[in-house]
């Protein structure tokens, strides 16, 4: 559970200072009023990772050289200071030299209304996904990816030297394939352990439109069968493209509704298949710790029909703590939250009453 949360300079935050219950906590407010970035300061401070964008220095209010997101989860004080030149963790006070400490501490799943791009999206945003839940559920998973993208990167680079000199370049194929073998592997086996929890979230968002559809994930392997012969096979085409062609940044996830590629379903199927994927991914981890992920949704209830919504809601681990996002709260009706918020132009308050005895949404 988070119950505290600062920040100084993240986005449009100067500085903020947010109190949290368990159970599931609402911040509400118009478009473009700080929402989506309070949960996004969450995920950082907890993963070190946005979910919106892949640099860090995005995050940065204007004009600032670094941002810190500070707060307590777990009864863990967790600190995370970025700048461009910099980066600095303490946990309960104490500096840590690495990440591996600190990432053992939260696991966290994001629900947004891009996750749609999940299943008409590029292979690139399948594989980050997937590599977002590989690290909470391995920390070996985040050494294996780290290591194949520093061979990756360092076999690119040479590729694209003004001249190729492949005796350079095949001092990277190894680390390569040993990195890349081991987290195909792992990816394949995770794949296959979310199947049952992804196919189940299917089913519970279906069921409210009377059908029980069955949502299969299949693993893609962008180094086929045989890494290294594929590599060898591929130079010509890599010294063409200046550019390594086959290996696990070229993976994707298959995804078939009814037997069918989600090409061809309608977009509320499509919508409920990204719903699936999060919600399989929220029960993983909470089968593989024994204790539910925090859970971030931003805005994504003004997209679904009140049975939906309730579906969503019932298949979340039900002692999970929720940090949710909208524009407004007539959805409430009949629930009874912990605490509701207003965010307006960077700055929160709980609303008068909210969360009290007796209280509720008219």
């Amino acid at each position: 559970m988070l119950t505290d949360l600062s920040l100084r300079h993240f986005r449009c935050f100067d500085t903020l200072a947010c109190e949290f219950a368990p159970g599931m906590n609402v911040f509400a407010g118009a478009n473009a009023q700080g929402k989506t970035s309070l949960l996004e300061a969450v995920c950082v401070l907890a993963r070190l990772q946005s979910p919106r964008t892949t640099r860090l220095g995005e995050a940065l209010q204007h004009g600032r050289r670094g941002f810190v997101v500070d707060g307590r989860i777990a009864g863990r004080h967790l600190q995370f200071y970025y700048a461009r030149e910099r980066k600095k963790l303490a946990l309960d006070s104490v500096t840590q030299p690495g990440t591996a400490d600190y990432l053992e501490v939260a696991r966290v799943v994001w629900f947004g209304n891009a996750d749609i791009d999940l299943i008409r999206g590029g292979a690139e945003l399948r594989r980050r996904f997937l590599d977002f839940l590989g690290s909470q559920v391995n920390a070996r998973y985040r050494q294996t990816l780290r290591a194949c993208e520093r061979a990756l990167r360092s076999r690119n680079h040479l590729l694209k030297a003004p001249r190729l000199n492949w005796r350079e370049i095949a001092a990277f194929d190894g680390p390569l394939i040993e990195h890349g073998t081991a987290l195909t592997d792992a990816r394949a086996r995770l794949l296959a352990d979310l199947q049952p929890h992804a196919a189940a979230g299917q089913r519970a968002m279906s069921t409210p439109s009377g059908a029980t559809e069955d949502l299969r994930l299949h693993y893609l392997k962008g180094s086929g069968e045989d890494f290294p012969a594929a590599l060898a096979a591929g130079r010509e085409t890599d010294a063409r493209l200046r550019q390594t062609g086959t290996g696990p940044h070229r993976d994707d996830i298959e995804l078939l509704l009814d037997g069918r590629p989600s090409r061809f379903a309608s977009e509320g199927q499509q919508r409920s298949m990204a719903i699936a994927l999060k919600l399989g991914q929220a029960r993983l981890l909470e089968a593989r710790w024994s204790a539910p992920p925090l859970l971030l949704l931003d805005d994504i209830f003004g997209e679904l029909d009140l049975a939906r919504r309730n579906a969503l809601l019932g298949h979340l681990p039900a002692q999970a703590q929720q940090l949710i996002t909208t524009t407004h709260i007539e959805w409430l009706a009949g629930i009874t939250p912990g605490r509701v918020h207003r965010v307006d132009h960077g700055r929160v308050s709980l609303m008068d009453g909210a969360g009290g005895p007796g209280w509720a949404v008219t």
